[in-house]
Protein backbone atom coordinates (compact mmCIF):
# COMPACT_ATOMS: atom_id res chain seq x y z
CA UNK A 1 0.00 0.00 0.00
CA UNK A 2 1.97 3.12 -1.25
CA UNK A 3 0.28 6.35 0.54
CA UNK A 4 -0.40 9.17 -2.14
CA UNK A 5 0.43 12.61 -1.25
CA UNK A 6 -2.51 15.11 -0.11
CA UNK A 7 -4.62 15.57 -3.25
CA UNK A 8 -6.08 18.86 -4.49
CA UNK A 9 -4.61 21.95 -5.13
CA UNK A 10 -2.20 21.59 -2.40
CA UNK A 11 1.55 22.30 -3.42
CA UNK A 12 3.55 19.42 -2.55
CA UNK A 13 6.60 21.47 -1.24
CA UNK A 14 4.51 23.00 1.32
CA UNK A 15 2.26 20.35 1.94
CA UNK A 16 5.55 18.15 3.34
CA UNK A 17 7.16 21.61 4.96
CA UNK A 18 3.29 22.36 6.96
CA UNK A 19 3.53 18.50 7.55
CA UNK A 20 7.43 18.71 9.54
CA UNK A 21 5.84 21.70 11.55
CA UNK A 22 2.46 19.56 12.40
CA UNK A 23 4.61 16.45 13.17
CA UNK A 24 6.54 18.73 15.83
CA UNK A 25 4.45 18.66 18.27
CA UNK A 26 1.22 16.08 17.07
CA UNK A 27 3.98 12.91 16.21
CA UNK A 28 1.57 10.83 19.08
CA UNK A 29 -1.66 11.88 17.40
CA UNK A 30 -0.30 10.91 14.03
CA UNK A 31 0.74 7.64 15.54
CA UNK A 32 -2.66 6.56 17.08
CA UNK A 33 -4.56 7.12 14.40
CA UNK A 34 -2.44 5.42 12.50
CA UNK A 35 -3.08 2.60 14.87
CA UNK A 36 -6.34 2.90 15.47
CA UNK A 37 -6.63 2.39 11.36
CA UNK A 38 -4.20 -0.08 11.39
CA UNK A 39 -1.80 1.70 9.15
CA UNK A 40 1.73 0.45 10.16
CA UNK A 41 3.79 3.32 10.17
CA UNK A 42 6.67 1.11 9.12
CA UNK A 43 5.31 2.18 5.62
CA UNK A 44 7.09 4.93 3.53
CA UNK A 45 5.68 8.43 3.88
CA UNK A 46 2.64 6.91 6.43
CA UNK A 47 2.36 10.77 7.73
CA UNK A 48 1.24 11.38 4.53
CA UNK A 49 -1.33 8.92 4.31
CA UNK A 50 -2.55 10.04 8.01
CA UNK A 51 -2.76 13.86 6.92
CA UNK A 52 -5.04 12.68 4.20
CA UNK A 53 -7.11 10.58 6.47
CA UNK A 54 -7.58 13.63 8.40
CA UNK A 55 -8.49 15.94 5.67
CA UNK A 56 -11.02 13.87 4.58
CA UNK A 57 -12.11 13.43 8.29
CA UNK A 58 -12.59 16.52 7.94
CA UNK A 59 -14.55 17.32 5.09
CA UNK A 60 -17.12 14.31 6.51
CA UNK A 61 -17.57 16.58 9.65
CA UNK A 62 -18.14 19.43 7.64
CA UNK A 63 -21.01 17.27 5.89
CA UNK A 64 -22.70 15.90 8.38
CA UNK A 65 -23.09 19.50 9.93
CA UNK A 66 -24.08 21.72 7.51
CA UNK A 67 -28.07 21.33 6.32
CA UNK A 68 -27.68 22.71 3.25
CA UNK A 69 -25.37 20.93 1.66
CA UNK A 70 -27.45 17.52 -0.59
CA UNK A 71 -25.24 14.66 0.94
CA UNK A 72 -23.73 11.96 -2.25
CA UNK A 73 -24.57 8.91 -1.09
CA UNK A 74 -20.51 7.72 -2.18
CA UNK A 75 -19.69 10.47 0.53
CA UNK A 76 -21.97 9.32 3.11
CA UNK A 77 -20.84 5.60 2.78
CA UNK A 78 -16.68 6.74 2.42
CA UNK A 79 -17.66 8.92 5.43
CA UNK A 80 -19.13 5.80 7.85
CA UNK A 81 -16.20 3.51 6.25
CA UNK A 82 -13.74 6.31 8.05
CA UNK A 83 -16.14 6.16 10.97
CA UNK A 84 -15.83 2.58 11.27
CA UNK A 85 -12.14 2.40 10.60
CA UNK A 86 -12.05 4.59 13.79
CA UNK A 87 -14.16 2.59 16.13
CA UNK A 88 -13.51 -0.58 15.34
CA UNK A 89 -11.97 -2.24 18.91
CA UNK A 90 -12.87 0.92 20.97
CA UNK A 91 -14.70 -0.09 24.61
CA UNK A 92 -16.18 3.45 24.50
CA UNK A 93 -17.54 6.38 22.56
CA UNK A 94 -15.38 8.12 24.44
CA UNK A 95 -12.67 6.23 23.23
CA UNK A 96 -14.03 7.36 19.73
CA UNK A 97 -14.48 11.03 20.37
CA UNK A 98 -10.82 11.06 21.41
CA UNK A 99 -9.88 10.20 17.85
CA UNK A 100 -11.84 11.79 16.11
CA UNK A 101 -10.81 15.20 18.01
CA UNK A 102 -7.20 14.16 17.29
CA UNK A 103 -8.25 13.95 13.21
CA UNK A 104 -10.32 16.93 13.31
CA UNK A 105 -7.28 19.06 15.32
CA UNK A 106 -4.86 17.54 12.84
CA UNK A 107 -6.48 18.79 9.67
CA UNK A 108 -8.06 22.23 11.04
CA UNK A 109 -3.89 22.70 12.16
CA UNK A 110 -2.37 22.10 9.10
CA UNK A 111 -5.00 23.77 7.36
CA UNK A 112 -3.91 27.09 9.39
CA UNK A 113 0.23 26.19 8.61
CA UNK A 114 -0.48 25.67 5.26
CA UNK A 115 -2.30 29.11 4.35
CA UNK A 116 0.52 31.20 6.88
CA UNK A 117 2.95 29.73 3.70
CA UNK A 118 1.03 31.03 0.74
Amino acid sequence: MKAKLVIGSYDPFKVRYALDRLLINRSNEFRELAYSIGYPITQPRWEEFILRFCLEFDDCFKMWSDREEGSDHNKVHKCMTMMRQLAVGKPNMTELTKLQNAAYRIAEDFKILYQRLK
